[in-house]
């Protein structure tokens, strides 16, 4: 049979999530409803004989870009061209859009045949957390602080993506996001979600590596968690040299592509709020 295209429904995006937590991905409890939010008609389908074969996400953040994840395919159905097919019918989605991704080292060649090119990497570190000093670090107020933290996002990943950080930093059970002050205005903030396993801490965006350490901590500390996992941008040696020292160890990395004109981020940003929506 040929497979049928289409726009996934919200309930379907569930199932994506699992099938990314069977790969090893480990997504947030309640990713799927902040994924939703930010971009309805982003998620896509294959469907074969009644069943969703494959799947793929392309998340319209604004006007100029967009970014692509969950790209998975049931082994049984794998090489028969069904996610291919899906992949450029989900791409059709994001139109003139530069469109990013984090892929895996195994697939960037399969990316730069579809036009993505290389720009950088996300290192998924994992550790236990030290109790360092949090001054002026509360948490969010999310109707005083939201234009603050969309501007800060907006200026360290180099584009807007207000619907996704709308839903991103607007605290749940399971999500808390802090920000940091300095002399009474926010120029940090981080966020921490309960994932399938354990806690992941992103965005972290920070003035320097020593207050995205305190973001951290700060952060790992309102949760409760003992340990964290953090996507964390290239470019930050002073970072990562810190984590190492604290006993964090990479778990793996993925490669971070753009198909069109990447964005101009800032160095205020030390780890990306999801490999998913970036």
């Amino acid at each position: 049979m040929t497979p049928m295209f289409r726009t996934s429904t919200q309930a379907e995006i569930y199932t994506m999530l699992d099938w990314a937590a069977a790969e090893g991905w480990n997504p947030g409890i309640d990713d799927a409803s902040v994924f939703f939010q930010t971009d309805m008609h982003g998620f896509f389908v294959a469907e074969l004989d009644g069943a969703i074969v494959a799947a793929i996400s392309v998340v319209n953040h604004n006007d100029d870009m967009a970014f692509l994840g969950l790209y998975l395919c049931g082994p049984m159905y794998r090489g028969k061209g069904i996610g291919y097919g899906l992949w450029k019918y989900a791409l059709a989605h994001a139109g003139p859009r530069t469109v990013g991704l984090d892929g895996v080292k195994e697939q960037q060649a399969n990316y730069a045949r579809s036009g993505f090119t290389l720009a950088g990497a996300s290192t998924r570190m994992q550790g236990c957390i030290p109790q360092v000093l949090t001054d002026d670090i509360r948490p969010i107020n999310y109707e005083l602080d939201v234009e603050v933290i969309t501007q800060l996002d907006g200026a360290a990943n180099g584009y807007a993506r207000d619907a996704f950080l709308s839903g991103w930093t607007n605290d749940t059970d399971e999500r808390k996001t802090l920000v940091y002050e300095t002399n009474g205005t926010v120029t940090g903030f981080a966020t921490i979600r309960r994932c399938k396993s354990g806690h992941k801490v992103g965005p972290v965006i920070a003035p320097n590596s020593d207050i995205a350490l305190k973001l951290l901590s700060a952060a790992a500390k309102h949760m409760s968690a003992h340990q964290v996992i953090i996507d964390m941008t290239d470019g930050q040696p002073q970072f990562k040299d810190q984590l190492i020292t604290f006993g964090f160890e990479p778990i793996f990395e993925t490669a971070r592509m753009y198909r069109g004109t990447p964005p101009k981020k800032n160095a205020t940003l030390f780890a990306i709020a999801t490999m998913e929506l970036g």
